[in-house]
């Protein structure tokens, strides 16, 4: 079974173009055309929430966050399709091209590539609207992803997704990497990188020298706080993405890796940051 890279770059270093090009420029070199270093194919899954706030500003939209999420409502849900699907996804695209790497970008409406519904507010202090226009995924639509990939393409896919009724929604680009992940597993032997400005999980979220190198079930228990919010090791920031880790490795995929962005061949080979294992 051919290998696939399932690559979620992080917002830090979307929003630094002095970080992004030489990342970008990196994983050409290892998913472009002709590349032999990793030889796999790769699906690249961006976000970009601190541009979109910055438009929102400029626009006048006030952009509201409750516990680190965004809530979408009708004018935001405009102004994060622009940034998501319009401008970091074709300026993502159009680098990757400049470095050999045949890309093509993607928002989850296009080919029907990633189908999701409204999310339901259960309890939430924020009413029945909820966390407005934000979308849970239901499905990904591996076959045409496969398609494209077979014909050499390198995917660049967009938190944007849609309801199948017309309606667009917005997406944590976290989940729609784990997803896809999954979802390609049925046709690939998959490994899911989540890369960002951090060497990986860290024992002190100030002290990037205390990564843990490799985190199981059962010593991730043991380092996230309590349910009543208590004590923990790790940053409880990085509690969603390790959930979607794991839910990753029980749907299929082969190893998640979480590290820094710029250290992607390393990450690629196992050789830095954290690697999360069912053992």
């Amino acid at each position: 079974m051919d290998k696939l890279l399932v690559v979620k770059i992080g917002g830090n270093i979307i929003d630094d173009e002095e970080k992004l090009s030489p990342f970008l420029k990196e994983f050409a070199r290892l998913f472009g055309s002709g590349a032999a270093s990793s030889g796999a194919k790769a699906i690249l899954v961006h976000g970009g929430g601190k541009l979109a706030t910055k438009l929102g500003e400029t626009l006048g939209v006030e952009q509201k966050l409750v516990d680190g999420r965004r809530i979408t409502d009708a004018e935001t849900l405009k102004i994060v399709t622009m940034v998501y699907a319009g401008l970091i996804n074709k300026n993502i695209v159009a680098q990757l091209q400049s470095y050999g790497c045949n890309a093509i970008g993607l928002s989850g409406a296009d080919g029907n590539a990633v189908l999701a519904h409204k999310r339901i507010a259960h309890n939430s202090p924020l009413g029945v609207e909820g966390y407005g226009f934000a979308g849970d995924v239901d499905e990904v639509n591996a076959s045409f992803l496969h398609t494209l990939l077979s014909a050499g393409n390198t995917v660049v896919l967009a938190p944007i997704t849609h309801n199948g009724k017309g309606q667009l929604l917005n997406t944590n680009a976290d989940t729609i990497a784990q997803e896809t992940a999954k979802a390609m597993a049925a046709h690939y032997d998959v490994s899911l990188i989540y890369s960002f400005e951090k060497a990986g999980v860290l024992l002190d979220v100030n002290d990037d020298s205390s990564v843990i190198r490799e985190l199981t079930p059962a010593y991730y228990e043991q380092l996230k706080p309590s349910s009543s919010g208590e004590g923990g090791r790790i940053f409880a920031g990085m509690i969603p993405k390790l959930d979607n880790a794991f839910a990753a490795l029980n749907s299929g995929v082969k190893k998640v890796i979480i590290g820094k962005a710029e250290e992607l061949e390393q990450l690629v080979e196992g050789k830095s940051g954290t690697t999360i294992i069912n053992g």
